[in-house]
Protein backbone atom coordinates (compact mmCIF):
# COMPACT_ATOMS: atom_id res chain seq x y z
CA UNK A 1 0.00 0.00 0.00
CA UNK A 2 2.55 2.35 0.97
CA UNK A 3 4.36 1.58 -1.92
CA UNK A 4 1.30 2.22 -4.56
CA UNK A 5 0.35 5.51 -2.31
CA UNK A 6 4.19 7.01 -3.32
CA UNK A 7 3.80 6.17 -7.00
CA UNK A 8 0.70 7.50 -6.98
CA UNK A 9 2.08 10.68 -4.86
CA UNK A 10 4.77 10.53 -8.17
CA UNK A 11 2.68 10.86 -10.53
CA UNK A 12 0.07 13.79 -9.20
CA UNK A 13 3.80 15.76 -8.67
CA UNK A 14 4.75 14.85 -12.67
CA UNK A 15 1.34 15.84 -14.03
CA UNK A 16 1.50 19.26 -11.79
CA UNK A 17 4.98 19.64 -12.99
CA UNK A 18 4.31 19.22 -16.74
CA UNK A 19 1.16 21.34 -16.43
CA UNK A 20 3.13 24.37 -14.76
CA UNK A 21 5.67 23.73 -17.18
CA UNK A 22 3.11 24.24 -19.68
CA UNK A 23 1.63 27.64 -18.04
CA UNK A 24 5.18 28.80 -18.14
CA UNK A 25 6.30 28.11 -21.85
CA UNK A 26 2.64 29.21 -23.31
CA UNK A 27 2.58 32.40 -21.68
CA UNK A 28 6.15 33.19 -22.77
CA UNK A 29 5.02 32.62 -26.10
CA UNK A 30 1.93 34.69 -25.76
CA UNK A 31 4.04 37.43 -24.52
CA UNK A 32 6.90 37.07 -27.45
CA UNK A 33 4.18 37.26 -30.17
CA UNK A 34 2.43 39.90 -29.08
CA UNK A 35 5.93 42.45 -28.02
CA UNK A 36 7.42 40.81 -31.32
CA UNK A 37 4.27 42.15 -33.60
CA UNK A 38 3.90 45.49 -31.64
CA UNK A 39 7.05 46.43 -32.23
CA UNK A 40 7.06 45.73 -35.87
CA UNK A 41 3.67 47.66 -36.31
CA UNK A 42 4.61 50.63 -33.66
CA UNK A 43 8.08 51.35 -36.29
CA UNK A 44 5.75 50.89 -39.66
CA UNK A 45 3.44 53.71 -38.01
CA UNK A 46 5.94 55.92 -36.37
CA UNK A 47 8.85 55.48 -39.53
CA UNK A 48 7.65 54.27 -42.15
CA UNK A 49 4.81 56.92 -42.05
CA UNK A 50 6.32 59.18 -40.53
CA UNK A 51 3.67 59.52 -37.83
CA UNK A 52 4.28 63.07 -35.77
CA UNK A 53 3.97 62.02 -32.07
CA UNK A 54 4.38 58.79 -30.59
CA UNK A 55 2.98 60.22 -27.42
CA UNK A 56 -0.55 60.54 -29.52
CA UNK A 57 -0.03 57.00 -29.79
CA UNK A 58 0.26 55.59 -26.17
CA UNK A 59 -2.29 57.98 -25.41
CA UNK A 60 -4.34 55.74 -28.16
CA UNK A 61 -3.19 52.65 -26.60
CA UNK A 62 -4.45 53.54 -22.78
CA UNK A 63 -7.69 54.88 -24.05
CA UNK A 64 -7.78 51.00 -25.45
CA UNK A 65 -6.80 49.34 -22.20
CA UNK A 66 -9.51 51.46 -20.49
CA UNK A 67 -12.27 50.86 -22.94
CA UNK A 68 -11.69 47.13 -23.37
CA UNK A 69 -11.14 46.39 -19.12
CA UNK A 70 -14.16 48.72 -18.02
CA UNK A 71 -16.31 46.59 -20.98
CA UNK A 72 -15.47 43.11 -19.83
CA UNK A 73 -16.03 43.95 -16.16
CA UNK A 74 -19.62 45.78 -17.15
CA UNK A 75 -20.41 42.29 -18.76
CA UNK A 76 -19.08 40.71 -15.61
CA UNK A 77 -16.34 38.58 -17.65
CA UNK A 78 -13.34 39.75 -15.47
CA UNK A 79 -13.04 41.25 -11.83
CA UNK A 80 -11.11 44.06 -10.20
CA UNK A 81 -12.08 46.99 -7.10
CA UNK A 82 -13.71 50.00 -7.93
CA UNK A 83 -12.12 52.75 -7.53
CA UNK A 84 -11.43 54.09 -4.10
CA UNK A 85 -9.44 56.67 -2.07
CA UNK A 86 -7.28 53.70 -1.88
CA UNK A 87 -6.84 52.78 -4.95
CA UNK A 88 -3.47 55.18 -6.34
CA UNK A 89 -1.91 54.03 -2.96
CA UNK A 90 -2.73 50.36 -3.55
CA UNK A 91 -1.04 50.53 -6.96
CA UNK A 92 1.68 53.31 -7.08
CA UNK A 93 4.48 53.35 -8.29
CA UNK A 94 2.57 51.10 -11.22
CA UNK A 95 1.25 54.34 -13.09
CA UNK A 96 4.09 56.45 -13.24
CA UNK A 97 6.28 53.37 -14.43
CA UNK A 98 3.65 52.27 -17.14
CA UNK A 99 3.38 55.94 -18.47
CA UNK A 100 6.97 56.81 -18.66
CA UNK A 101 7.78 52.85 -20.01
CA UNK A 102 5.19 53.80 -22.99
CA UNK A 103 6.44 56.87 -23.54
CA UNK A 104 10.42 55.95 -23.73
CA UNK A 105 9.72 52.93 -25.61
CA UNK A 106 7.52 54.65 -27.96
CA UNK A 107 9.93 57.12 -28.10
CA UNK A 108 13.05 55.41 -28.81
CA UNK A 109 11.08 53.25 -31.46
CA UNK A 110 10.67 56.42 -33.17
CA UNK A 111 14.30 57.57 -33.27
CA UNK A 112 16.22 54.48 -33.89
CA UNK A 113 16.77 51.71 -36.40
CA UNK A 114 14.80 48.28 -34.56
CA UNK A 115 18.40 46.67 -34.52
CA UNK A 116 19.81 49.22 -32.80
CA UNK A 117 16.60 50.05 -30.52
CA UNK A 118 16.53 45.62 -29.77
CA UNK A 119 20.21 45.63 -28.83
CA UNK A 120 20.25 48.97 -26.56
CA UNK A 121 17.08 46.85 -24.88
CA UNK A 122 19.39 43.88 -23.60
CA UNK A 123 20.24 46.08 -20.97
CA UNK A 124 17.07 45.91 -19.37
CA UNK A 125 17.69 42.40 -18.63
CA UNK A 126 21.12 43.54 -16.25
CA UNK A 127 18.70 45.95 -14.67
CA UNK A 128 16.15 43.52 -13.69
CA UNK A 129 18.61 41.02 -12.61
CA UNK A 130 19.74 43.68 -9.85
CA UNK A 131 16.15 44.61 -8.93
CA UNK A 132 15.32 41.25 -8.35
CA UNK A 133 18.59 40.46 -6.44
CA UNK A 134 17.91 43.74 -4.30
CA UNK A 135 14.02 43.94 -3.98
CA UNK A 136 12.99 40.33 -4.12
CA UNK A 137 16.38 38.43 -3.20
CA UNK A 138 16.20 36.30 -6.01
CA UNK A 139 19.76 35.19 -7.38
CA UNK A 140 20.04 33.88 -11.00
CA UNK A 141 22.41 30.68 -11.65
CA UNK A 142 26.19 31.56 -12.77
CA UNK A 143 24.39 30.18 -16.35
CA UNK A 144 22.30 32.59 -16.51
CA UNK A 145 24.70 35.24 -15.53
CA UNK A 146 26.91 34.36 -18.35
CA UNK A 147 24.05 34.79 -20.76
CA UNK A 148 23.14 37.91 -19.59
CA UNK A 149 26.99 39.05 -20.11
CA UNK A 150 26.83 37.76 -23.54
CA UNK A 151 23.80 39.96 -24.37
CA UNK A 152 24.81 42.90 -22.74
CA UNK A 153 28.38 42.75 -24.27
CA UNK A 154 27.22 41.97 -27.58
CA UNK A 155 24.96 44.98 -26.94
CA UNK A 156 28.07 47.39 -26.30
CA UNK A 157 29.99 46.28 -29.00
CA UNK A 158 27.12 46.99 -31.73
CA UNK A 159 26.45 50.73 -29.87
CA UNK A 160 30.16 51.51 -30.30
CA UNK A 161 30.47 50.75 -33.86
CA UNK A 162 26.90 52.79 -34.82
CA UNK A 163 27.02 54.78 -37.45
CA UNK A 164 23.46 56.20 -37.26
CA UNK A 165 24.05 57.05 -33.65
CA UNK A 166 20.97 59.21 -32.08
CA UNK A 167 21.33 60.75 -28.68
CA UNK A 168 17.60 61.27 -27.88
CA UNK A 169 17.32 57.45 -29.29
CA UNK A 170 19.60 55.61 -26.55
CA UNK A 171 18.40 58.34 -23.98
CA UNK A 172 15.00 57.12 -24.83
CA UNK A 173 15.58 53.37 -24.91
CA UNK A 174 18.41 53.40 -21.55
CA UNK A 175 15.74 54.90 -19.34
CA UNK A 176 13.05 52.58 -21.19
CA UNK A 177 14.78 49.71 -20.03
CA UNK A 178 15.66 51.06 -16.31
CA UNK A 179 11.33 51.46 -16.20
CA UNK A 180 10.98 47.65 -17.82
CA UNK A 181 13.08 46.68 -14.72
CA UNK A 182 11.24 48.97 -12.27
CA UNK A 183 7.79 47.16 -13.81
CA UNK A 184 8.55 43.63 -13.76
CA UNK A 185 9.99 43.78 -10.65
CA UNK A 186 7.20 45.74 -9.00
CA UNK A 187 4.40 43.98 -11.19
CA UNK A 188 5.84 40.81 -9.19
CA UNK A 189 5.63 42.28 -5.90
CA UNK A 190 2.12 43.61 -6.10
CA UNK A 191 0.52 40.47 -7.77
CA UNK A 192 2.28 39.00 -4.50
CA UNK A 193 0.74 41.38 -2.20
CA UNK A 194 -2.13 43.04 -3.33
CA UNK A 195 -3.69 39.46 -4.60
CA UNK A 196 -7.38 41.50 -4.63
CA UNK A 197 -6.13 44.35 -7.05
CA UNK A 198 -4.56 41.33 -9.74
CA UNK A 199 -3.58 41.72 -13.19
CA UNK A 200 -6.47 43.56 -14.49
CA UNK A 201 -6.93 46.15 -11.97
CA UNK A 202 -3.28 46.83 -12.37
CA UNK A 203 -3.49 47.31 -15.93
CA UNK A 204 -6.83 49.15 -15.87
CA UNK A 205 -5.95 51.84 -13.31
CA UNK A 206 -2.29 52.56 -14.64
CA UNK A 207 -4.09 53.49 -18.10
CA UNK A 208 -6.64 55.61 -15.92
CA UNK A 209 -4.61 57.37 -13.62
CA UNK A 210 -2.14 58.54 -16.54
CA UNK A 211 -4.66 59.37 -19.35
CA UNK A 212 -4.93 62.50 -17.89
CA UNK A 213 -1.58 63.36 -17.32
CA UNK A 214 -0.20 62.49 -20.85
CA UNK A 215 -3.12 64.72 -22.80
CA UNK A 216 -1.61 67.60 -20.90
CA UNK A 217 1.93 66.47 -22.01
CA UNK A 218 0.84 66.06 -25.53
CA UNK A 219 -1.21 69.18 -25.60
CA UNK A 220 2.08 71.76 -24.39
CA UNK A 221 3.82 69.84 -26.34
CA UNK A 222 2.20 71.09 -29.81
CA UNK A 223 1.89 67.43 -30.99
CA UNK A 224 -2.03 67.85 -31.21
CA UNK A 225 -1.54 69.74 -33.84
CA UNK A 226 1.32 67.81 -36.17
CA UNK A 227 -1.22 64.61 -35.75
CA UNK A 228 -4.15 67.47 -37.25
CA UNK A 229 -2.41 67.74 -40.15
CA UNK A 230 -0.55 64.58 -40.86
CA UNK A 231 -1.84 63.57 -44.20
CA UNK A 232 -2.33 59.39 -43.89
CA UNK A 233 -5.80 60.08 -42.13
CA UNK A 234 -7.68 58.54 -45.26
CA UNK A 235 -5.23 56.12 -45.70
CA UNK A 236 -6.70 52.74 -44.83
CA UNK A 237 -3.25 50.93 -44.26
CA UNK A 238 -2.51 53.12 -41.89
CA UNK A 239 -5.69 53.26 -39.95
CA UNK A 240 -5.41 49.30 -39.79
CA UNK A 241 -1.85 49.74 -38.24
CA UNK A 242 -2.99 52.56 -35.88
CA UNK A 243 -5.75 50.20 -34.66
CA UNK A 244 -3.22 47.25 -34.33
CA UNK A 245 -0.93 49.23 -32.51
CA UNK A 246 -4.18 50.56 -30.22
CA UNK A 247 -5.35 47.43 -29.58
CA UNK A 248 -1.99 45.79 -29.47
CA UNK A 249 -1.04 47.78 -26.36
CA UNK A 250 -3.35 46.61 -24.16
CA UNK A 251 -2.49 42.95 -25.12
CA UNK A 252 0.98 43.25 -24.93
CA UNK A 253 0.50 44.37 -20.83
CA UNK A 254 -1.64 41.77 -20.65
CA UNK A 255 0.86 39.39 -21.68
CA UNK A 256 3.66 40.85 -19.33
CA UNK A 257 1.50 40.43 -16.40
CA UNK A 258 0.86 37.34 -17.49
CA UNK A 259 4.15 35.87 -18.03
CA UNK A 260 5.85 37.73 -14.97
CA UNK A 261 3.02 36.20 -12.88
CA UNK A 262 4.07 32.41 -13.82
CA UNK A 263 7.60 33.08 -14.61
CA UNK A 264 9.83 35.76 -13.36
CA UNK A 265 10.37 39.35 -13.61
CA UNK A 266 13.80 38.10 -15.25
CA UNK A 267 12.07 35.70 -17.23
CA UNK A 268 9.82 37.94 -18.79
CA UNK A 269 12.30 40.66 -19.69
CA UNK A 270 15.08 38.34 -21.54
CA UNK A 271 11.52 37.21 -23.34
CA UNK A 272 11.24 40.15 -24.59
CA UNK A 273 14.60 40.48 -25.63
CA UNK A 274 14.69 36.58 -27.21
CA UNK A 275 11.84 37.47 -29.63
CA UNK A 276 13.74 39.96 -30.59
CA UNK A 277 16.36 37.91 -32.53
CA UNK A 278 13.68 38.31 -35.27
CA UNK A 279 12.97 41.41 -35.29
CA UNK A 280 16.46 42.28 -35.05
CA UNK A 281 17.04 40.76 -38.54
CA UNK A 282 13.99 41.92 -39.99
CA UNK A 283 14.32 45.31 -38.98
CA UNK A 284 17.28 45.60 -41.37
CA UNK A 285 14.66 45.94 -44.25
CA UNK A 286 12.43 47.69 -42.14
CA UNK A 287 12.03 51.44 -41.63
CA UNK A 288 14.99 51.99 -43.98
CA UNK A 289 17.20 53.49 -41.39
CA UNK A 290 19.72 50.79 -40.55
CA UNK A 291 23.24 51.63 -40.85
CA UNK A 292 25.97 48.12 -41.72
CA UNK A 293 29.23 47.99 -40.42
CA UNK A 294 30.97 44.76 -39.39
CA UNK A 295 32.04 45.48 -35.61
CA UNK A 296 27.93 46.52 -35.49
CA UNK A 297 26.60 43.68 -36.76
CA UNK A 298 29.12 41.14 -35.23
CA UNK A 299 27.96 42.48 -31.84
CA UNK A 300 24.34 42.05 -32.76
CA UNK A 301 24.83 38.29 -33.34
CA UNK A 302 26.64 37.85 -30.30
CA UNK A 303 23.89 39.14 -28.08
CA UNK A 304 21.89 36.87 -30.38
CA UNK A 305 23.78 33.60 -28.94
CA UNK A 306 23.32 35.01 -25.54
CA UNK A 307 19.94 35.08 -25.73
CA UNK A 308 19.83 31.81 -27.22
CA UNK A 309 22.23 30.08 -24.51
CA UNK A 310 19.76 31.71 -22.08
CA UNK A 311 16.71 30.15 -23.20
CA UNK A 312 18.11 26.80 -23.57
CA UNK A 313 19.57 27.13 -19.60
CA UNK A 314 16.15 28.66 -18.73
CA UNK A 315 13.91 26.16 -20.32
CA UNK A 316 15.40 22.89 -20.38
CA UNK A 317 13.85 19.84 -18.56
CA UNK A 318 15.52 18.93 -15.43
CA UNK A 319 16.21 15.21 -15.02
CA UNK A 320 15.90 15.68 -10.97
CA UNK A 321 12.41 15.70 -9.38
CA UNK A 322 13.68 18.41 -7.03
CA UNK A 323 14.30 20.93 -9.29
CA UNK A 324 10.33 21.64 -9.60
CA UNK A 325 10.82 23.70 -6.55
CA UNK A 326 13.18 25.71 -7.74
CA UNK A 327 13.16 29.66 -8.50
CA UNK A 328 12.68 29.91 -12.07
CA UNK A 329 14.78 32.82 -13.29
Amino acid sequence: MVGTSTKVDESVVEDSSITTSFTKISTALFYAGASMLITVVNKSVLTSYGFPSFQFLAICQMFMTIFVLFFAKSLGKLKFPDLNRHTFKDTFPMPLIYLGNMEFGLGGTKELSLPMFTMLRRFSILFTMLGEYYLLNIRPKFSVEVSVGMMVSGAIIAASNDLGFNFSGYLFVLINDLLTAANGVFTKKKLNSKKEMGKYGLMYYSSLFMVLPALILVYFSGDLDKVYRFGYWLHPPFLIQIFISSIMGFILNYSIMLCTQYNSALTTTIIGCLKNIFVTYMGMFIGGDYVYTLNNFIGINISVIGSLFYTYVTFRPSSQLKSTNSIAV
